[in-house]
Parts: C-alpha cells; sequence; structure tokens
C-alpha cells in the first residue's frame, strides 16, 4: 500500500472515535521510503494525537525516525489544548520531511504548524489534490464547523423506489435491507448527533444509538421538540448517550420530568410562524461542538431543514420495490414550477446489499 493510502486508512479507523477532534493518520517512512518506521492515529478527545501515536510507535519498533519522513492527512496542531502541539513533536524528534495531505482550517493552527515545522529547516511537501480532497470528505464535518460555523448536515432516508417511507398506517419496518440498515447505523457512527423530531419519537420510539455496527463513542441523541411532548418513558433514555431536547416549552412540570430521566432541556426561540428555529438548534449543536450531524426525521422536520437550504448531503438508502400510497420524504407542498425544485448534484451510488445507496449534495451554484 502507497504512503497516503495508509495515511488515509489510519484516519478512517479514527471515525467514531475522536470526536469532536478531525479525524488523522500519520505514517513514518524512512528516508528513501522504504521502510515503515511507525504509524498511527488520533485516539479519543484528550488523547494522542496521530503524529505522537506514529511516533510511539516508532520508539516501540526501536527505529530511529531522524531524518524521515512524516506523511499526515492534516496539518500538525500547533496549540496547546488538551494535548502538547504536534508540530513541535515533530522537530524535537528530528524528522526531516512532513507531507500533508490538508491544511487545518482551524484558526488556532491554519498555517501555524506549517511555518513552525518549516522554521526548524524541515521540507514540508503537499499532497496531490485528490488526496487532499479525500483527506478533507474525512473531516468533511470537522471543515464545516470550522468554516462556517455549524454542523455539516446529513439526512438520512430509507425509502421505495416510488420514494415512500412508509405506508399511510405508518408501517416502515423494513423498507430497506439488513445491510443498509447496518450501513445506516455505520454512518451514525459518524456523527456527533443525531437530530429527530417529536414525530418520530411518538411514532416509533427509536434509541436513535449506534447498535448495528461497532462503535467507541455514542452520538448525542437530540430532538425537536416545541412542546416538550417526548414522553418520559421514550427509549431514548434508555441508551447511554446524552438526549437533548430542543424546546419553546415553558411547562415546568413537563422539564422536571424529562430532567429526572436524563434529559438536557434547551430552549430556543420560534420564528414567526410559530415553528422552533432550527438555525438556532444548529447554532447550539455546532456550540457543544458538533461536527456532523446526522438527521433521521419524519416528513415535517426534513421539510424544515430542506426549504431553508440547512441540509447538505442527502443519504438515501432505495429499496427495489414500489408500494403505492403511502408517506413521503418530506413535505415540501406544491411547487409553482419544476424551477423552484431543490436541486442536488449525486456524489455517490453504491449498491448496499440489495438496496441502492446514493449520496446527493445540494447544488451550489
Amino acid at each position: 500500500m502507497k504512503p497516503w493510502q495508509m495515511t488515509l486508512a489510519l484516519a478512517e479507523q479514527a471515525i467514531g472515535l475522536t470526536d469532536p477532534n478531525p479525524r488523522v493518520g500519520c505514517v513514518i517512512l524512512s528516508a528513501d521510503g522504504q521502510t515503515l518506521l511507525g504509524q498511527g492515529h488520533t485516539q479519543a478527545a484528550g488523547g494522542p494525537h496521530a503524529e505522537v501515536m506514529a511516533l510511539r510507535d516508532a520508539q516501540a519498533r526501536g527505529a530511529d525516525v531522524r531524518g524521515a519522513t512524516v506523511y499526515v492527512t492534516l496539518e500538525p496542531c500547533a496549540h496547546h489544548g488538551r494535548t502538547p502541539p504536534c508540530c513541535d513533536a515533530l522537530v524535537a524528534a528530528g524528522v526531516g520531511r512532513v507531507e500533508i495531505a490538508a491544511g487545518d482550517p482551524n484558526p488556532l493552527v491554519n498555517g501555524q504548524g506549517t511555518a513552525r515545522i518549516a522554521a526548524a529547516g524541515i521540507a514540508i511537501g503537499h499532497a496531490p489534490a485528490d488526496i487532499a480532497e479525500r483527506a478533507r470528505e474525512i473531516n468533511i464535518g470537522f471543515f464545516s464547523r470550522m468554516e462556517r460555523g455549524r454542523p455539516w448536515v446529513r439526512m438520512k432516508i430509507a425509502a421505495s423506489l416510488d420514494g415512500r417511507t412508509a405506508l399511510p398506517s405508518g408501517a416502515s419496518q423494513w423498507i430497506t435491507g439488513p445491510d443498509a440498515r447496518a450501513d445506516g447505523h455505520a454512518w451514525r457512527r459518524r456523527a456527533g448527533a443525531v437530530l429527530s423530531g417529536i414525530g418520530t419519537v411518538l411514532a416509533d420510539d427509536p434509541s436513535l444509538d449506534v447498535r448495528l455496527v461497532d462503535t467507541a463513542r455514542q452520538p448525542i441523541r437530540a430532538i425537536v421538540d416545541a412542546r416538550l411532548d417526548t414522553p418520559p418513558t421514550a427509549r431514548l433514555f434508555d441508551a447511554s448517550s446524552p438526549v437533548l431536547l430542543f424546546t419553546a416549552s415553558t411547562d415546568a412540570g413537563r422539564r422536571a420530568a424529562l430532567e429526572a430521566r436524563g434529559a438536557e432541556i434547551v430552549t430556543v426561540g420560534t420564528t414567526p410562524d410559530g415553528r422552533l428555529d432550527l438555525d438556532a438548534v444548529l447554532d447550539a449543536l455546532a456550540a457543544l461542538p458538533v461536527n456532523e450531524l446526522h438527521v433521521e426525521a419524519g416528513a415535517r422536520l426534513n421539510a424544515g431543514l430542506l426549504r431553508t437550504g440547512r441540509v447538505d448531503e442527502l443519504l438515501a438508502y432505495l429499496a427495489p420495490k414500489l408500494v403505492g400510497d403511502g408517506r413521503g420524504m418530506a413535505a415540501l407542498g406544491t411547487l409553482g414550477g419544476l424551477d423552484a425544485a431543490l436541486r442536488f448534484d449525486f456524489h455517490e451510488a453504491v449498491k448496499v446489499g440489495a438496496d441502492l445507496r446514493i449520496l446527493a449534495r445540494t447544488h451550489r451554484a
């Protein structure tokens, strides 16, 4: 495996582990590029970063990294947060060259890590554009939060070929097959938070945690619940990760009952039409901080997010079946013409078991 492929694969191993820190991989090769000296990826928040893990691995192998070439998927950090700066660790180790796939968008780093390494007389290289793009994709939510101040919003929908997410009765288990359901949990694992609405909570009583794939951490479960209608008996409270309820309600009794079950209640304002302010919800999630927001909601909340351009990506699983009348993906109402349609660009289409997984990203003019 080539150095960049190794480094990207290591970064992917950090998915479901490092949030809210970025997922970073690091490989150290001998100066001639022939010998692997060390490798590693970023650990859970507060733990060592990828560069330190790779240096420790090299030490454990008894390898001398002086003059070595370091490949890292994200610019080494230059600030002292919960761990010391990685750029300083590389300088102290005496490496000869550092190849960087993508710059760090964090204002505390952005160019400073590279500058400090170069100031120490260490050569700096940059990955080809396709590698840089893959490194950014692995950390798409981190880049979104740093550059735009909000999470990357991914909306997951499972539907039939005729766009039905459930029968008129609400029955939806199961439109897609077991492989697609497990794959959906792998995408949940990527997220800092899973967002749903009170309609889904009342209809399906979901737990919204990651169960069908292994994970080192569980995402926050966030519910848009304007009146605090979430039952204290909801399965949400049976899982281990935090439950956030976004509401406009001032009902002290409901608040106390839900807080007794472990809910954190966040009061947000409303729009002129009486709906919860979804921008305030996204702002609150970004502040936690959440990098990737995974939406699994009903047609009304889906529509509210879609109509206002808050959705960055659709993760749609299409089952090879037609079900006729039923519930749709989003209650968008009637358009005045096709020119008013919400536009997406197909990013990827992959068969998952018997179903088709489509990634489509909001069209940016």
